[in-house]
């Protein structure tokens, strides 16, 4: 009886592994992706899985890498995108010949499309195209003066702009822009032209008419589940259902009810399920209290600072009284911890990536090293600059090295090492707001969102926030100072 029951015991536990280990599903940092992406995820919940989500990474490669690395196990890509960024491939290829090579190449698989082809295209406004004849991409060619406004990763990819300059004979000075805030430069007239996927419902919001690809340069972009090998056999054949399920029209109208209507993504990607019968119409309805999700996202700002801030004193105080002690080589390592703040934040995510994959651990690493330099070099002044002569009657006294730290040297630079503390603490809110690009988490998810919509109330509801805790954290310091500063090193305000 009871081997019977360990047999029993055993197939269950194997049946359900799929389920009890959570999917994690990436997506890139644009509407369309959140949505394919959120349809995923509530159609694996439908069936029992817990998933994971890692939403707005921060562009094509960030979620390749972070799918090669097992990072996630599966995000939306373009048929195109996988042939000429990723693959990059000398020539065009079917969808059939990709899953092909793929499947003899790579541990990696791209799923049957969704059903629509969103390819890249140039656009300008109506009455702009009327007014200058432009109808076709190489209408282009004879009006250089015209003002393009790209994508930043249109700029760089395999198919973007270097080569379609080059294929049309283009000869106009891109400049590269937020994807979603080139649409308000476009409304605006600061500038004319700008790369658009053919099924952004902002095409319709701000009345734009697509150039016609007369010479056949954009290769097709299906857009279709990629997705490890290794995952679950189930999941793959629940994701397969989505095969075939939206075509143009409708993918650009699930754009638009996102970012004319001012939906969710969760909101619009439940009410596709439950039109195709892929969820109960009886079952509950997507709904989370925003105030929960608020706390809950500045829990984990809080989490990422503080964590990165107490590593980050762990190692500079020690250091900046070693390279004190050391004179010989405090210039050389505040000189390193210097160019480490040269570095931009988003460049320096995107380095952690290869190492640590991506969400917390390399944004902990990031934040931490970004956050050594002020604590470093305030620690170092703080002892260097003490009175020389009060160094000298110390050594008269008779008092050794360590006791002249302890009682003297550390005690008198307590406020300069506290304003490193105090500014590294601000410095790394306002970077932590980026961390959400690798899948951090943290307010910067609102922020990441709302660039992706272009609502700027949503981008508020994450930087306003870090604005105040920031604030909290100014006086936060101001209090420990007061608290631990001998009261004869105060400042005293001027009567």
């Amino acid at each position: 009886m009871i081997g019977k029951l360990t047999i029993c015991a055993a197939i269950f536990a194997l049946s359900t592994a799929g389920i009890s280990q959570p999917i994690k599903i990436g997506c890139k940092h644009f509407n369309e992706n959140y949505i394919l992406a959120e349809i995923m995820a509530q159609l694996l919940e439908a069936r029992g899985y817990q998933v994971e989500r890692n939403f707005g990474l921060g562009g094509t490669l960030i979620c390749y890498q972070a799918l090669v690395n097992g990072e996630i196990d599966i995000y939306p890509e373009y048929s195109g995108t996988l042939e000429q960024a990723i693959l990059k491939l000398d020539k065009k290829r079917s969808l059939a010949d990709l899953q092909a090579l793929l499947q003899e190449t790579t541990n990696l698989a791209l799923f049957d499309s969704f059903g629509f082809n969103n390819t890249y295209a140039l656009t300008t406004r109506a009455e702009f195209a009327r007014a200058n004849n432009l109808s076709t991409i190489s209408d282009l060619r004879n009006q250089p003066d015209l003002r393009f406004g790209l994508s930043y990763e249109y700029l760089e990819r395999g198919d973007g702009w270097g080569a379609l300059a080059q294929f049309y004979g283009l000869p106009q000075r891109p400049l590269g822009m937020e994807h979603s805030l080139s649409y308000q430069a476009l409304d605006e007239a600061k500038i004319d032209v700008m790369d658009v996927y053919s099924t952004d419902a902002e095409i319709l919001k701000y009345n734009l008419v697509l150039l016609e690809d007369d010479r056949h340069f954009f290769p097709v972009y299906l857009a279709a589940p990629f997705v490890r090998n290794d995952l679950d056999a189930a999941a793959k054949a629940i994701l397969q259902q989505l095969a075939g399920s939206i075509d143009e029209t409708e993918m650009q109208q699930l754009n638009a009810e996102v970012a004319i209507d001012g939906k969710t993504f969760a909101a619009v990607a439940d009410a596709f399920l439950r039109t195709r019968g892929l969820k109960p119409e009886d079952g509950p309805r997507i709904s989370e209290s925003q105030w929960a999700l608020l706390g809950h996202r500045t829990l984990v700002h809080l989490k990422l600072t503080s964590v990165a801030l107490l590593a980050a004193m762990a190692l500079a105080i020690p250091l900046g009284v070693m390279v004190y002690q050391l004179p010989k080589i405090s210039r050389p390592v505040i000189y390193f911890a210097g160019l480490l703040q040269t570095i931009p934040s988003l460049a320096l995510l995107a380095f952690m990536i290869p190492l640590f994959g991506i969400g917390t651990r390399p944004a902990l690493v990031a934040l931490f090293l970004y956050a050594l330099l002020p604590i470093l070099r305030n620690t170092f002044i703080a002892l260097y600059a003490i009175d020389p002569v009060l160094k000298k009657v110390s050594v008269g006294m008779g008092l050794t090295a360590w006791q002249r730290l302890r009682h003297i040297e550390m005690p008198l630079g307590v406020p300069t090492i506290l304003a490193g503390i105090r500014t590294s603490a601000v410095i790394l809110i306002g970077t932590a707001t980026i961390a959400a690009f690798i899948g951090a988490g943290g307010l910067g998810e609102y922020i990441v969102t709302g660039l992706a919509l272009n609502d700027m109330e949503l981008i508020m509801r994450g930087a306003i926030p870090a604005a105040i805790l920031a604030i909290v954290a100014e006086l936060l310091f101001e209090l420990i100072e007061r608290l631990v500063v001998p009261k004869h090193l105060l400042q005293q305000q001027a009567q």
